[in-house]
């Protein structure tokens, strides 16, 4: 089939949906950045309870911290890293919903354009 023989708002969908794709491929990208964040947060908090002494990097210097100080900040960290997941998530399903949508809506409009 000629490029010409699809019709303008079919060719936008498609488009559409080429977006959609690029916009999966970032979220994907970002959920697995935030997911590995959280697995190593959970072995941070693992290997704390095995020690007496607690220490951070800051700034390029490993300064002693308490320990219970440490566990908030990882367990904050960790908290924040599981929303941020669970909210790419969300907008991962909505553009997966209008994905299917438009994909049939272009499916439909390639079939009767034959």
């Amino acid at each position: 089939m000629a490029n010409e023989e699809i019709p303008k708002e079919t060719e936008q969908k498609i488009s559409q949906l080429q977006l959609y794709e690029q916009n999966m491929q970032n979220f994907l990208m970002q959920k697995q950045q935030f997911q590995l964040q959280i697995v190593e947060t959970e072995s941070a908090l693992k290997e704390i309870e095995k020690t007496k002494e607690a220490y951070k990097i800051i700034g390029g210097i490993m300064v002693s911290c308490k320990k219970e100080d440490l566990k908030k900040e990882l367990n904050s960290k960790k908290e924040i890293a599981e929303l941020r997941v669970k909210s790419l998530e969300k907008q991962e399903t909505q553009i997966k919903e209008k994905a299917t949508k438009l994909q049939a809506e272009v499916m439909e409009s390639l079939k009767d354009s034959k």
